[in-house]
């Protein structure tokens, strides 16, 4: 029971990690963060920091891993409910804002992935391939279904991403529109654009 309970403190740490490391990026940018900056912002000292994480680009990389995990969990259960494809889609742009806006604090760690190294880069690259594929899927189960005109399912997948993702440029936690209300609104011009 012991173990279970550091096992959690070490994960809520490595999360109020990541947030602030999310809020420094924000602020910042990648390449303008620095370490001494996230654990300064944590209380921490910077040693402290590095038994959590290595390097800056482990923080993006640990960043970008959560936001993917949660995007890719939630796609594979909207996808599997058996909704009509509009409704499908309207759940999946609420669930990507909630991930990249609340879970990191809308952190720019979500564009600024291609400063990973190779390696995490790829896997990375695999994962968000894999969402985008999800969103395709129910792009095209519009268009059989007839709810969805006609349109090239990677751009319009392209086009969703797109707008989604740059919320992370514009986007203020402190400003008066939540996430939920920002994907609502999305949501409503952006299927409106693919209905027949």
């Amino acid at each position: 029971m012991v173990q279970t309970n550091a096992a959690a403190r070490s994960e809520a740490k490595r999360k109020e990690i990541l947030r602030r490391a999310a809020t420094v990026f924000r602020a910042k940018g990648f390449y303008g963060a620095g370490m001494r900056e996230i654990a300064k912002g944590l209380g921490m000292a910077p040693g402290a920091l590095y038994y959590y994480f290595e390097s800056k680009e482990d923080l993006l990389y640990a960043c970008q891993m959560t936001a993917l995990k949660g995007l890719l969990r939630s796609a594979r259960e909207i996808t599997a409910t058996g909704e009509p494809p509009e409704t499908q889609l309207r759940l999946l742009v609420a669930a990507h804002l909630d991930h990249i806006l609340m879970e990191l604090g809308g952190g720019l760690a979500h564009v600024e992935f291609h400063a990973l190294p190779k390696e995490q880069l790829d896997e990375v690259v695999r994962g968000r391939d894999a969402y985008e594929k999800l969103v395709r899927s129910v792009i095209r189960a519009g268009k059989e279904h007839g709810a969805f005109r006609d349109v090239d399912e990677k751009l319009a997948t392209l086009a969703i991403l797109g707008a989604l993702n740059w919320t992370v440029v514009w986007w203020k936690p402190e400003g008066r529109r939540r996430p939920p209300d920002v994907g609502e609104e999305f949501a409503n011009i952006l299927i409106e654009g693919l209905k027949r």
